[in-house]
């Protein structure tokens, strides 16, 4: 017996409980060790996808032991509507506790061979035909220095930049522009690895790069999923309530895990420069994981000292079904991430919602919101430059910078079936 446990089940085989296993005239494996942000969604979407199409052969999920702990519905749903051609797979705790920190550059480094390491013991072990490495990422630096597959494989790419120069008003750093090289020169090695199938892009501007010189590997641009439920009045307004909203305010929702990087710190900074009458009118609503909840409970409290805005804060995990209602009952929400690279899915449920953004103008982010008028961009790295937007959606109709009709579109073509379509039709 193994170290590797399915939720609610004593431990198990690699894959499945010896008299359970079925045979697979084709084994697809989803190899993912992260357990925040998008991931466990994606994973949701794609069992999903696989039961209600009924796609032929099995679908085995490696994952961290951490995810069948946190994310038991995911679990819960993938072995309940699988049928046993559904399966989990937990890498052991000590395979776990020897990956290496994310903390510094070379930690990171470290750690991703580490990874390797297991995708190959695991995509063996599990005799898979194919496998989709969840974070691609992760996996460029083996890779592009001829780390071998014991399978085909494909790939979800994130954070390109190499082609960010292209975005108006780009202006690199040094360390930007080393990015970019690194970027290229990596992905120039690996696009020659033939067991390479297809690398989706989350960026729908780079796919046009990756694919140039790329041999047999396809480039495919994927949606990010969003999951389309808005929730009726009804639901809405009991939260609303909950939170003790004052009337009249115009809310304003940051939501995700509420970090540095998100831009709360020249958030609040922009909000201290407004004057009282805007600030009489304005409802900041944060929601979300943080780890610097006390810091920020101080800051707030010494804001809402000297200005008449509301604050509200919820430091909480809030589960997918129930995040469409609190983009429904704000106004306008919050993006003012710090040189974000890649996707965010913020912008997604906004547009879902048809709320217009407040966005950081950097990268991807800034060119999506441009690009599908889903709002305003600012220099989130500027409190006065965040100012003027809040002015702006406290003072101005937010017809002036959205357009419905575009914010619909981009929501419909990042539908979750759409990117579970798309996937499993280029494996």
């Amino acid at each position: 017996m193994s170290d590797n446990k399915v939720l609610g089940r004593s431990e198990i085989t690699i894959s499945c409980l010896p008299n359970e296993r079925v045979e697979c005239d084709r084994t697809i494996m989803l190899f993912d060790l992260s357990i925040r942000g998008h991931h466990p969604s994606y994973i949701q979407h794609l069992i999903d996808y696989w039961c209600r199409q009924e796609l032929p052969g099995c679908l085995q999920v490696v994952v961290s032991p951490r995810f069948l702990e946190e994310h038991a519905d995911v679990v819960e749903f993938g072995l309940t509507e699988g049928k046993n051609r559904v399966r989990f797979t937990a890498i052991t705790p000590l395979e776990e506790a020897a990956l290496g920190s994310r903390k510094s550059k070379v930690k990171r480094t470290l750690r991703t061979f580490q990874e390797w390491k297991l995708f190959q013991k695991y995509a063996k072990a599990l005799k898979a035909d194919h496998c989709l490495l969840m974070y691609f990422d992760t996996c460029q630096l083996p890779l592009a220095l001829g780390a071998q597959s014991p399978c085909s494989f494909s790939g979800i790419y994130f954070r390109p930049t190499f082609h960010y120069h292209e975005f108006p008003g780009y202006a690199p750093s040094r360390q930007d522009r080393l990015q970019q090289w690194q970027e290229k020169l990596l992905l120039f090695s690996i696009r020659r690895n033939l067991r390479l199938k297809t690398l989706f892009c989350l960026d729908p501007f780079a796919v046009k790069h990756l694919g140039k010189g790329a041999g047999s590997m396809k480039a495919v641009h994927l949606p990010d999923p969003v999951q389309i439920n808005s929730p009726f009045a009804a639901q809405v307004d009991p939260i609303r309530a909950r939170l003790e909203i004052d009337p009249g305010r115009r809310v304003f929702l940051l939501f995700g895990a509420l970090t540095g990087r998100k831009g709360i710190y020249p958030l609040l900074d922009a909000i201290e420069t407004l004057p009282p009458v805007l600030c009489q009118k304005l409802c900041l609503l944060l929601v979300g994981e943080s780890n610097i909840a006390a810091a920020l409970d101080s800051r707030i409290a010494s804001i809402c000292h000297h200005r008449p805005v509301q604050i509200v804060r919820r430091y909480e995990f809030v589960p997918e079904a129930d995040v469409p209602a609190y983009f429904q009952l704000s106004d306008v929400i919050l993006a003012p991430y710090q040189r974000h690279v890649g996707m965010s899915g913020i912008l997604l449920w906004a547009a879902a919602a048809q709320k217009p953004v407040l966005s950081s103008d950097y990268g991807l982010m800034g060119q999506i919101v441009r690009h599908y008028n889903l709002g305003m961009t600012v220099d989130s790295t500027l409190p006065d430059e965040i100012s003027k937007g809040l002015t702006y959606f406290l003072t101005e109709s937010a017809e002036g910078v959205c357009n419905r009709t575009k914010m619909k579109a981009f929501a419909a073509e990042n539908s979750a079936d759409r990117f579970a379509d798309i996937i499993f039709q280029n494996l």
